[in-house]
């Protein structure tokens, strides 16, 4: 095992942030699969608010887990938070120890940066986060549509046409 790799949870109690690039089509449309390179700050759990993206770690039963970078759609009553993907259809509950950071900027393209503070954010924020009901149901007939039209391509390969 290389000993010079060092976890999220290293870099960020060392320096307090982490730079790192997109991987996945989860969070899309605000990021992008490698072109666009999120600042994770560490922070205090009892700042945390709802619509925030925060860095987490999902544990599987190897106690080893995945990093994820999902938005907090709901604080539960039970201290647990509610949280979903911008591109995604479920969530799940994941518990304030987990958390690890939350994202405070995106650099698009390696030249545009885009701030969690900016209006643009917010906007994005209001009318994509907000509205998770309308969302899902974008999200879920967009789906349909493409099955059926792998579907019908598919169906026209079996028919010769």
């Amino acid at each position: 095992m290389n000993k010079d790799r060092v976890t999220f949870e290293e870099e960020l109690a060392r320096s307090g942030k982490l730079v790192y690039t997109n991987v996945g089509v989860s969070m899309l449309p605000m990021l992008r699969e490698g072109r666009d390179v999120m600042l994770i700050e560490a922070c205090d759990i009892k700042k945390i608010r709802c619509y925030d993206a925060v860095l987490f770690r999902r544990n599987d039963v190897s106690g080893r887990g995945a990093y994820v970078l999902h938005r907090i759609l709901k604080i539960l009553p039970n201290g647990k938070y509610w949280i979903v993907g911008d591109n995604c259809t479920s969530g799940e509950e994941v518990a304030a120890e987990d958390i690890l950071g939350v994202l405070t900027q995106v650099k698009r393209d390696n030249r545009k940066v885009i701030r969690v503070t900016d209006v643009s954010y917010k906007m994005y924020i209001l009318f994509w986060c907000r509205p998770y009901y309308i969302r899902f149901f974008v999200l879920k007939v967009r789906g349909f549509m493409r099955r059926i039209r792998r579907f019908i391509k598919k169906a026209g390969k079996v028919n010769g046409l």
